[in-house]
């Protein structure tokens, strides 16, 4: 069962016919049928999930190929979200890391594939599909057997909060406060989580480079400095957390849940945001209650790993000490004595024998490797490489899956 000793975050590169399908629905007009990416959608995810299967990846996913961004079409299909077009600067948090990235030069509007409420959310199974999608087009490929291994990831439910100022998630009157609007986000999350587990999907990763953010001086200085804010950082924080648990307060107990911790994976391989877990650290591996957390570590920007001191002994982590942003290969021996190191702060704050806490720690690559859909700078053979060395590090520490 979920997480397994070697691990990778979801998104892989995507072949180049898939992205000339989506792009000749984009740019030609064509419907799906028309371009054939059913079809191709199909056969891309098949051969993805064969590629893993063959580099010993129990965890199997669809690589995001159904996706164009890393959060995919779940929030598009809630009843009430509406998605903006020309929204103004005024609405965003302009401190935020992604806001930040992604604002149009010279131009104070937002990118596309941005949602708020713009009436009370509501969960409606005859929309909410792509999830599901994307769930049984990788059972297509898996044995049954093996369903309960395939992982779902799953944007953070506080993805389209955290960008926003104070209030502004939500049209004028849908909501009179965050605490109405995050009542209702968890309704929506608690069902999409019912519908997926009736569809067998027993492992979900949300992915929330929110919650990395709160590590960013950059972040903490503008939210600080923002008058509009009407709670503490620490406050928002608490709000977060409580907003995931409620999410996930109906789940059965075989149903594992992790969290991903990211600085940002833009096109080019770019970052958004930089800081270590310190400062949220302990707060959120003891109050947030997933199973497992999926940490990015491959550079200094996240910090040493002295806030796993801070894991509790119910609680597992995934580390991401090998780069999907750098072709050069780490080193083997180099990667294998940072996992030790880790496991090392763990069995500190439990009391545990290294060896022990060693139990609790898995490895990965630390972030996704085509996060959005075209543009970063790995090749092929480089994510195969990649992945091939998080499966050695796993198999001459752990020696097993």
């Amino acid at each position: 069962m979920a997480p397994f000793r070697a691990e990778h975050m979801g998104s892989l590169l995507r072949p180049q016919n898939l992205l000339d399908a989506r792009e000749a629905i984009r740019d030609k007009g064509l419907s799906p049928e028309e371009a054939g990416l059913p079809a191709i959608e199909k056969e891309a995810v098949g051969n993805v999930v064969k590629l893993q299967q063959e580099l010993g990846f129990k965890a199997v996913n669809s690589g995001e190929f159904n996706r164009t961004r890393f959060w995919g079409l779940m929030w598009d299909e809630f009843e009430g979200s509406v998605a903006l077009q020309e929204a103004e600067a005024s609405m965003f948090r302009l401190y935020h890391p992604d806001v930040v990235s992604l604002i149009e030069k010279d131009r104070k509007v937002m990118p596309g594939d941005s949602v708020i409420a713009g009436a009370k959310l509501r969960h409606n199974r005859e929309k909410s599909n792509s999830n599901l999608h994307e769930l049984k087009l990788v059972q297509q490929f898996t044995p049954k057997e093996e369903w309960a291994n395939i992982k779902l990831t799953m944007i953070t439910p506080a993805w389209f909060h955290m960008r926003y100022k104070q209030g502004k998630a939500y049209a004028e009157g849908v909501y009179a406060n965050d605490e109405e609007y995050f009542a209702d986000v968890a309704k929506v999350y608690q069902e999409e989580l019912k519908m997926l587990y009736e569809a067998g999907l027993r492992n979900v990763q949300f992915d929330d480079p929110g919650l990395a953010y709160f590590c960013s001086k950059e972040f903490r200085a503008g939210y600080a400095s923002d008058p509009d804010n009407t709670v503490s950082i620490d406050t928002l924080l608490d709000s977060y957390i409580k907003l995931y648990n409620d999410s996930l307060s109906l789940l059965p107990a075989d149903f594992h849940t992790g969290v991903h911790l990211c600085r940002g994976n833009f096109i080019g391989g770019r970052h958004f945001a930089s800081g270590a877990y310190d400062v949220i650290a302990q707060k959120l591996f003891q109050e947030l209650n997933v199973n497992t957390f999926y940490l990015e570590y491959d550079t200094a920007r996240a910090g040493g790993f002295e806030p796993l001191q801070y894991l509790p002994k119910n609680k597992n982590v995934v580390l991401g000490v090998v780069s999907t942003k750098l072709r050069e290969l780490e080193s083997k021996e180099e990667v294998k004595r940072r996992v030790e190191e880790a496991a090392s702060w763990v069995a500190k704050g439990t009391g545990e024998s290294r060896e022990e806490a060693l139990k609790r720690v898995m490895v990965s690559p630390q972030c996704g490797f085509s996060t959005h859909e075209s543009g970063y700078p790995l090749s092929e053979d480089d994510q195969k490489a990649k992945l091939r060395l998080v499966r050695e590090v796993a198999d001459e520490i752990w020696g097993e899956a």
